[in-house]
């Protein structure tokens, strides 16, 4: 074994070893015990050991010198880059800062326009309002047509198809007025979306452009706890981009969309206008048309009246005719019964059935047939009578439900000229009725109930 290894091995001490005393009898204290040899190896150990632990300080110290040259100068270009990567970092947010200003302008003024043509089109909806009481209150008129006259006409038939028109109308420009409320909304929408993106541009610049500023001898720099912890939330560069880029794309975007549908509105306004007053001419003609008809029926029915008048005259003058012949017959018929029976009562051989008997029955038979032919000719007449009253009633009855129709249709034509008619409000509460659509006839619950 070499002495360092002897050097390293721990001293036993004497008490442990076995001795041999010549005195055996001799009382001792028991204590540790060291040979020489063990003493001289551990005081070369401590040596030893000092100069090995100086050698190793010594090596450390140099190390130490080297590693601080080392982490000086790479802490100086790392700090330089970092203030270059800070610097870029500022020009490219404030670059995305002057875009997202540009963009917001612009939405501005695409607001500010299209809220200007929907209440336009909100106006043209209100507009609507008078065309559509007015028909329906044509309806309502004609609607009084008794009896016959309540046909589903052609004029009905185009006063429901300018319900219907004006009805698409309304739903056209109500949908327009919705899609352009709701385009304002994305507007808006889009637009504070910007607004909060270049809020948060704003305060990163901030952050970026204080952070700049620091340095080592900065009194606000402190120790962290695990500064490059991972934050939640926290995306790769290309996903800031990508983010801010889609911002301005979805606000482009909505104000592409935006002027496509302020050109629909005023196309749907400039249809719209022309439908309803295609539909209103066709709807006023089919009115003075079917007045027109009525007209000449009333007439027609005028004249039938007055020729019935006169065979119901001529009627009662056969009837009077007709009773007073049948009337004359009855003193001949009893006369010729009288003689007959006067005879029945002749004695004996004289109650003969000669030619006077013969005669008179002929005679009864032929008055009794005469008076039987008058009578039934009579009853006819009478009830030719009875049926020219009959269809005089009818014609006074027809003539009653043609003029009601000719009134109400001409009332119907002078409700209509109120379409070409603005009223204009005289004072400053017709002008609120009007704006908010209050009706004080009470006529728009009644149409809106039954249509």
């Amino acid at each position: 074994m070499s002495g360092f290894a002897s050097l390293s091995k721990p001293l036993k001490p004497q008490s442990e070893v076995t001795v041999h005393t010549l005195h055996p009898t001799l009382e001792q204290k028991p204590r540790a015990k060291y040979n020489v040899p063990d003493w001289f190896n551990h005081n070369y150990a401590i040596s030893h050991d000092a100069e090995r632990s100086r050698n190793v300080s010594h090596q450390v110290r140099q190390d130490g010198r080297r590693l601080i040259n080392e982490t000086y100068n790479e802490s100086w270009w790392n700090k330089h880059d970092n203030d270059v990567r800070i610097s870029n970092r500022l020009d490219e947010v404030d670059k995305w800062r002057k875009t997202l200003e540009y963009t917001i302008q612009d939405v501005d003024r695409e607001v500010q326009t299209m809220q200007s043509v929907k209440e336009q089109c909100e106006r043209y909806l209100e507009h609507m309002r008078s065309p559509l009481d007015i028909t329906l209150e044509n309806h309502v008129t004609r609607d009084g047509r008794k009896a016959i006259d309540n046909v589903d006409d052609e004029a009905e038939r185009e006063l429901k198809k300018e319900v219907y028109v004006i009805d698409g109308i309304k739903r056209q420009l109500h949908q327009q007025v919705q899609t352009a409320f709701d385009q304002i909304a994305r507007l808006n929408e889009a637009k504070q979306q910007l607004i909060r993106d270049l809020q948060d541009k704003h305060t990163a610049f901030a952050i970026c452009e204080e952070n700049l500023q620091l340095n080592e001898f900065s009194p606000n720099i402190g120790y962290k706890p695990d500064p490059c912890r991972p934050i939640k939330g926290q995306i790769t560069p290309e996903e800031w981009v990508a983010f801010s880029k889609y911002n301005k794309d979805r606000a482009e975007k909505e104000i592409y969309e935006s002027t496509r549908l302020r050109e629909s509105i005023f196309h749907t306004i400039g249809q719209s206008s022309s439908d309803l007053e295609s539909q209103g001419k066709a709807s006023e003609y089919a009115l003075r048309k079917r007045l027109h008809e009525l007209e000449r029926s009333l007439r027609e029915l005028e004249w039938q009246k007055k020729q019935t008048q006169e065979e119901i005259l001529s009627n009662e003058n056969d009837i009077d005719r007709l009773e007073k012949a049948v009337r004359d017959k009855e003193p001949l018929i009893k006369l010729a019964m009288s003689r007959q029976e006067n005879r029945h009562s002749r004695p004996g051989m004289d109650l003969v059935r000669d030619e006077v008997t013969y005669g008179l029955c002929d005679e009864i038979q032929q008055l009794t047939a005469e008076k039987r032919a008058l009578e039934d000719k009579l009853k006819q007449t009478k009830h030719a009578w009875n049926i020219l009253q009959q269809q005089l009633h009818r014609i006074e009855d027809e003539i009653a439900v043609k003029s009601n129709s000719v009134m109400l249709e001409s009332r119907a034509l002078d409700t209509r000229r109120r379409l070409n008619t603005e009223i204009t409000p005289s004072t400053e509460t017709d002008r609120n009725r009007q704006l908010l659509n209050m009706d004080t006839s009470g006529l728009r619950h009644v149409l809106q109930s039954i249509y």
